[in-house]
């Protein structure tokens, strides 16, 4: 972007060099927002819709932390979000990124992902990381994301754990050592 272009519109993809083929430019149903309206009871109905066994939630405390959120409605009915957090300097986190059931396999998610990115960038951010599961690798690199190394640590039952006996790792040689020559 050269500064003379106008910025794009937070329903506009932003170009990550990944065609998805989707027709959601052309469905005039369909909106999407950055920062748009939202309540606790809407994100309820979409993450039971999306996600088996959720439990309602009250939404207040997260919303309140976020950097920004993208929403997708579709005649006013509320069918996709995506959440970002950041660290408050270049770092943000995306979260959530939740399509109905019945809009999946269009486009959508990418869309919202897209429109996240465009918006975090806008705000300041220069990376955008995610966590996501093996099976959810091609969803991601469509949205433009390239696999890196990451660590994750379960908090829940950290104070009951014994590092030394629960690390599944401990006994795996150290990178770059691997005949276990070298300590940890």
């Amino acid at each position: 972007m050269t500064g003379a272009e106008p910025a794009p519109s937070p329903t506009s993809e932003v170009d990550t060099g990944v065609d998805v083929g989707t027709d959601l430019d052309l469905d005039l149903d369909l909106d999407v927002e950055v920062d748009g309206g939202l309540t606790g009871d809407e994100l309820n109905t979409l993450f039971h819709a999306a996600w088996p066994g959720h439990r309602d939630t009250d939404f207040g405390p997260v919303l309140a932390r976020s950097l920004l959120r993208v929403t997708a409605r579709r005649t006013g009915r509320l069918v996709g979000y995506v959440n970002v957090v950041g660290d408050g300097g270049v770092h943000a986190f995306l979260l959530d990124t939740t399509v109905h059931p019945e809009e999946r396999r269009r486009g959508l998610g990418v869309t919202l992902v897209r429109a996240a990115a465009e918006a975090a960038r806008e705000r300041g951010a220069d990376w955008l990381h995610v966590d996501y599961e093996p099976h959810l690798t091609a969803f991601h690199e469509r949205c433009g994301f390239r696999p890196t190394a990451a660590g994750l640590m379960a908090l829940g039952d950290l104070a009951k754990a014994d590092p030394a006996k629960d690390d599944p790792m401990q006994d795996r040689p150290v990178m770059g050592d691997p005949d276990g020559s070298r300590d940890g």
